[in-house]
């Protein structure tokens, strides 16, 4: 389908909600409106969000925001195979990105996602991203093409 467009979701967004911090109503919105079958995770994120969780003595709310995005949500998990880090490594320097960044970054070109973010390193080194309010008026935009 030409007009359709795939997002995959950074770290800090579904942190945002989940400690339920400035922007949580923004990412609430965006969850909102935007399809599950649209919204993709990447196995890093997916790691790491439980790395902060846990830190935060959040187990619980870990599983359960796991159980939310495959069992209720169905959103996907995508991730690299290991000999494909070697782009990660390649776009840290190339782009001043860190290894969660490029490691981001390099899952999106594969599966030809937009990344919804508010890191602005992304931004910083030429990537295009989009808030989670610019998601939404972008797939808005493209339905209405």
């Amino acid at each position: 389908m030409e007009n359709q467009v795939n997002f995959l979701v950074d770290t800090n967004i579904w942190l945002e909600r989940l400690l339920d911090q400035e922007k949580s109503a923004e990412v609430q919105e965006f969850l909102n409106k935007v399809p599950a079958d649209l919204i993709f995770i990447s196995d890093f994120t997916l790691h790491s969000i439980g790395i902060i969780m846990s830190k935060f003595e959040k187990d619980v709310d870990y599983f359960r925001f796991i159980k939310d995005l495959f069992s209720n949500g169905r959103i996907t998990q995508l991730g690299l195979e290991p000999l494909e880090t070697g782009e990660v490594i390649l776009n840290i320097k190339k782009l001043n990105l860190d290894y969660d960044d490029s490691y981001q970054y390099s899952v999106s070109k594969k599966f030809d996602l937009r990344i919804v973010t508010f890191d602005m390193d992304f931004r910083k080194s030429g990537i295009e991203t989009y808030k989670p309010l610019e998601a939404i008026s972008l797939l808005e935009n493209k339905i209405n093409k």
